[in-house]
């Protein structure tokens, strides 16, 4: 029989997830922003475009995610710039987002045959029009399921934000058992709420990916 304290630290976790969902949140979609703009640079042809989006790739694949967090809220206090564990935590993961999902959409896009660039430049259509009418709606098939699957990895890197002192679940979970001396309790609940988090949105990508095969076949 579960006790008062278990549902009282459960409580406790739940509102903690809470950051968690926000914060991954927020990476995923501002990653998705900044991730879009450099697949598009990438395929531009500007000159010196190819070469940028592929450092910033490497950069942030590279490089490890908690060196990362050191770095933008450490570094930018070293440098004098005002900032919070929020803040650095944000910026990170949105970048970090970005150099994986502008990865995961090139080679989505690179799936995409090239008569249907050919295609489309037969048409007279300029390059957005490529992207948006012929080349993009292909592209998103084979994207999604990457894509929504990605955003489990952003939910489970949330946890390295509590070194910089961002409560979220991982964080506020160390709190917990600090006061309450009882470990195997409290990170077997977050383990479960992360569980909790990151397996529908693994069954829902394989789903995606099994009706887009199935509606391309």
């Amino acid at each position: 029989m579960v006790d008062f304290s278990t549902w009282d630290i459960l409580r406790n976790l739940l509102l903690a997830a809470r950051w968690t969902l926000v914060l991954s949140l927020m990476a995923f979609v501002g990653g998705g922003l900044v991730g879009l703009g450099l697949l598009v640079l990438r395929l531009s042809g500007v000159r010196g475009s190819r070469w940028f989006v592929a450092g910033w790739v490497q950069l942030f694949q590279g490089t490890p995610l908690l060196m990362q967090l050191f770095l933008a809220y450490f570094g930018l206090a070293a440098l004098g710039v005002p900032t919070s564990a929020w803040f650095a935590a944000a910026v990170v993961l949105t970048l970090y987002t970005s150099a994986f999902l502008a990865e995961i959409w090139r080679g989505c896009v690179e799936s995409v045959p090239r008569g249907q660039w050919e295609a489309a430049r037969s048409l007279a259509l300029n390059f957005g029009e490529q992207l948006r009418h012929v080349i993009g709606p292909q592209a998103l098939r084979v994207a999604v399921p990457p894509t929504v699957g990605f955003l489990v990895q952003v939910i489970k890197g949330t946890a390295l934000a509590s070194v910089i002192g961002f409560i979220e679940l991982t964080k506020a979970g160390t709190m917990i058992t600090n006061a309450t001396f009882k470990p195997f309790v409290v990170y077997s609940l977050v383990a479960l709420l992360y569980f909790a988090l990151c397996y529908p949105i693994s069954l829902y990508a394989r789903s995606l990916e099994g009706k887009l095969h199935a509606g391309h076949r």
